[in-house]
């Protein structure tokens, strides 16, 4: 029996994800790249989650692409084009009306991911990172971006998620270079919202979600969601959406349920309706 590429284990509204491949330290293989883009579908489509938590087991976080898995098996059409070939093999490997991990073939998970890291995160590794809401790691992980020095560049997130998350300087740092950085760097540049001892990452993570899980599912998603559209449209267009989310959330059974917890100084319970 195959051994899962990818671990999936529900805890309440919290679906914990797990790169599961540290013999080859966690190198994105084809059978990866579909469990992930799998496991994120199933987050994004059951209504009783309400939030992921990436980690992973190993050494690594990831190392990227396992090119030694991949190089065999792609066409010499592909591989003679390898700039584009990232996009086309996570476009094929995402399930019909699916979510990318990655978001550079379809749009972003709707709900909040929250990453832990611990250990050593390589180039795809950094993009997921960009693509989640909120990144913890521990004081001894590192990351690296280095396609640069093997001639390519990073797509999707590293060219274009990096500026605009910690500022266009502090990506050219380390993209520019492809040098590896300590995660107190990655946290000074906004790469990591939080650091914490080694071997807590994971514990943290948990911590953070199961908080984002007890607050109003539709106003988390409408968070996430006018944000994005404010990266990629402007923020005049996200304002003008703000009406039309705030008419659609005052109709929400949630909106009483919060309001009347907060006249009785208690928790909402909420129910995303």
């Amino acid at each position: 029996m195959t051994t899962p590429t990818v671990l999936t284990e529900r805890s309440g509204h919290i679906l914990t994800i797990t790169l599961n491949r540290p013999d080859k330290l966690n190198a994105f293989d084809f059978p990866m790249l579909r469990e992930l883009a799998e496991a994120y579908t199933e987050l994004a489509n059951d209504k009783t989650l309400r939030v992921g938590v990436l980690r992973a087991e190993g050494r690594y976080f990831t190392s990227g692409l396992d090119l030694a898995a991949l190089a065999p098996k792609l066409p010499q059409e592909v591989l003679s084009r390898l700039n584009p070939f990232p996009f086309e093999l996570v476009r094929g490997l995402v399930p019909k009306g699916g979510v990318d991990p990655w978001g550079i073939t379809t749009p972003l998970c709707r709900k909040p991911i929250v990453t832990a890291v611990e250990g050593r995160c390589f180039t795809l590794g950094i993009e997921l990172l960009l693509a989640a809401s909120i990144n913890v790691a521990d004081t001894s992980a590192t990351f690296t971006q280095y396609e640069v020095s093997r001639g390519l560049f990073p797509f999707g997130g590293g060219t274009v998620r990096w500026p605009l998350a910690v500022g266009t300087h502090n990506a050219n740092r380390w993209t520019l270079t492809g040098d590896e950085f300590p995660a107190a760097e990655a946290h000074r540049i906004g790469l990591v919202q939080e650091l914490t001892e080694p071997g807590q990452a994971v514990p943290k993570a948990h911590e953070i979600a199961e908080t984002i899980a007890r607050q109003a599912p539709l106003g988390v998603e409408t968070i996430l969601r006018n944000g994005r559209l404010a990266q990629d449209k402007g923020a005049a267009k996200a304002i003008g959406k703000i009406r039309m989310e705030f008419a659609r959330i005052l109709t929400t059974k949630d909106l009483r349920r919060g309001f009347q917890a907060f006249k009785n100084r208690e928790q909402a319970r909420f129910e995303g309706n």
